[in-house]
């Protein structure tokens, strides 16, 4: 009988319990350079457990969150620094990096969603938009990273004209989530809470009112992510300053919303210290830049 049991798989099963229980950790981190260091190795060797024990849902849901958390906050800051440098070569890599590490999470959600999710995400309109509607509260949570990471491959592949048809599906996908936050309450993760209404802020703030962008439903959706965080979580005013200060031409707006940011400490949610800290380098970034942004 002992022969036959798989110490590696029980072994990992127990780990997996710890390793959720202990998430919390890297989410509190107050060193930048600490965690965009670390997260690759924890992700890896989660991975590997993974690979010993496929079906271990609590290992699922740790890489799913996490490629999509390291990509938005170190693959992603990377990209854009690449941006404002002009630096067309580095550009072009770190979207490329960008696209694997979210294809990952939107793999790893895909999994959780189920094979029906995996058959027809990308199918028609009717389909999908079937789909979207008839996933439950129970997979609230893949439904949530796997819209967030089409969006950010959406975001990293402008060039490819068919990703561009998608974004109705995440808009879909984003607007179920908070209709089961209505019907059945949001998490206890306010954090997740906020995740839709910033992609959502996001998708309304990518274009110019005059090609189908829309600067106010854009502000209600940043401004609901900073309620159900009782304006805690900083990311949502940043990237609020500097999206709708860009699709408005509000040089006034921009500053405001990120001098706010900045005389915000990053503890003021030591639960999210490690996002804060994401928020206040995206904020000076874009002052230091400001000039250039509004010539």
């Amino acid at each position: 009988m002992l022969a036959s049991c798989d110490i590696g798989k029980l072994t990992v099963n127990t780990t997996s319990k710890v390793l959720l229980r202990a998430q919390p950790s890297m989410q509190q981190e107050a060193d930048y350079e600490m965690a965009k260091q670390a997260i690759p190795g924890a992700l890896k060797t989660v991975e590997g457990f993974w690979i010993v024990s496929p079906d271990n849902e609590r290992l699922v849901k740790l890489l799913t969150e996490g490629y999509c958390q390291y990509g938005t906050a170190f693959v992603e800051d990377d990209w854009e620094v690449a941006k404002f440098a002009k630096d067309l070569d580095a550009i072009d890599y770190h979207n490329t990096r960008s696209t694997h590490i979210f294809t990952r999470c939107l793999n790893f959600a895909l999994r959780t969603l189920g094979s029906r999710w995996q058959k027809e995400l990308f199918a028609e309109t009717d389909v999908v938009n079937k789909l979207i509607a008839e996933t439950g509260h129970g997979k609230r949570f893949p439904l949530l990273f796997a819209g967030l990471a089409l969006g950010s491959l959406i975001n990293h592949n402008l060039s490819r004209v068919e990703m561009i048809s998608y974004i109705s599906t995440v808009e879909a996908m984003m607007n179920r989530v908070i209709e089961i936050d209505t019907k059945h309450g949001p998490p206890a993760n306010k954090a997740h809470a906020a995740m839709p209404y910033i992609a959502l802020g996001m998708l309304h703030s990518a274009r110019a009112k005059s090609l189908g962008g829309d600067s106010d439903k854009a502000r209600s959706m940043f401004e609901m992510a900073l309620k159900v965080t009782d304006n805690k979580m900083l990311l949502p005013r940043t990237l609020m300053a500097y999206r709708i200060g860009l699709q408005t031409n509000d040089r006034k707006f921009f500053h405001d919303q990120l001098k706010m940011v900045i005389e915000t400490p990053p503890s003021v949610w030591p639960e999210q210290r490690l996002a804060n800290e994401v928020a206040h380098r995206k904020a000076r970034r874009y002052l230091s830049k400001e000039k250039d942004i509004f010539q």
